[in-house]
């Protein structure tokens, strides 16, 4: 995320413009970076110095949560089993969505405002397109099913998830049993229930 290290000063206002960015957005209001200066009782300038966009302000509220699938990616890729390693992967970024309101607007932007941001989510859907591949050369996964489709069924998820997932308690449960349906879909021979 950052280039250089930060003066300690600098290095706290930085730390406190993210978590009063990252209360922003959990709470579902759209970021405004003059908002986030009063509410951090910074100066404008110093969160225009650090952010100099909404958008890079965002994908900065993401990037923990983006190098956490990141890392997981790498641990599901280490699986010799094909396809628990594509069904964990896709748990977890599922969990991740439902969860995180931040991942959504950075996943569909088509121009990321940060590189680091760009690398996470080539990196991330890098891992995707080996693990179904990887699933599919394993014939766990239907012949059709293209690295491309990932993506939109799991916004799918998420979004169906943001219209009737009821109370935030419910949310990964929910996410849970729409994407239980989708990888019975997935399957090269779905199970029968």
């Amino acid at each position: 995320m950052r280039t250089t290290p930060l003066r300690k000063d600098a290095a706290r206002n930085w730390d406190r413009i993210v978590a009063v960015a990252r209360e922003l957005v959990d709470q579902g209001t759209p970021l405004q970076l003059n908002d986030v200066a009063r509410c951090t009782g910074l100066g404008v300038g110093t969160v225009y110095r650090h952010f100099a966009t909404p958008e890079a302000l965002l994908e900065a509220v993401a990037t923990p949560r983006l190098e956490a699938l990141t890392a997981h990616g790498r641990q599901a890729l280490a699986d010799t089993d094909a396809w628990r390693a594509l069904e964990s992967f896709l748990t977890r970024t599922v969990e991740a969505q439902v969860t995180d309101a931040s991942l959504a607007p950075v996943a569909a932007a088509s121009v990321d405002a940060l590189p680091r941001t760009t690398q996470l989510k080539e990196s991330l859907w890098s891992t995707g397109a080996t693990l179904l591949d990887r699933a599919r050369a394993a014939g766990a996964v239907r012949p059709d099913l293209a690295a491309a489709d990932l993506v939109p069924l799991m916004c799918g998820i998420a979004h169906a998830v943001d219209v009737h997932g009821g109370a935030p308690a419910d949310r990964i449960d929910i996410a849970h049993r729409y994407l239980a349906a989708l990888l019975d879909g997935l399957r090269a021979t779905p199970t029968m229930v």
